[in-house]
């Protein structure tokens, strides 16, 4: 199994400066953190009172990759994973997200920028044990 990537640091670089400025932008107009978890979650949860801005964000997470491939692209996604293994990964990453009280986009990208101690041992933490389940799966499996 080919487990090579292919790393464009350009593309990156615009990637990771559009996601800094959706959440700077989101945080000075609502003063809401970008936890993607958090976001949809509240979306099916009992308080209504935000719920418009949740659901125009998570729509433009899909809208998003449509309007990229608008353009005549494609983006190309091999994930050399099964039906089954990728539905119980979603659900270790719910679980994760409830136990940590939040996911990667609200820790590692607003936490981190904020110097926030939870969000930077949250942060340690998911990066740590997503390292040693890749080692499991790909060496030890």
């Amino acid at each position: 199994m080919d487990y090579a990537t292919e790393f464009t640091p350009i593309s990156a670089a615009i990637g990771g400066g559009l996601i800094g400025v959706a959440t700077l932008w989101l945080m000075a107009a609502n003063g809401r953190i970008a936890g993607i978890s958090g976001i949809a979650g509240s979306l099916i949860g009992p308080d209504g009172g935000d719920r418009l801005w949740r659901l125009a964000f998570i729509v433009g997470l899909v809208v998003a990759p449509l309007g990229y491939m608008a353009t005549g692209r494609e983006i190309d996604v091999n994930i050399p994973a099964s039906t089954p293994i990728l539905v119980i990964a979603g659900l270790l990453v719910g679980l994760g997200t409830q136990l940590g009280s939040g996911c990667t986009s609200g820790h590692g990208v607003c936490g981190i920028s904020r110097f926030s101690v939870r969000g930077i041992v949250a942060t340690i933490t998911f990066m740590v044990t997503g390292a040693i389940a890749v080692y499991l799966i790909r060496h030890v499996l």
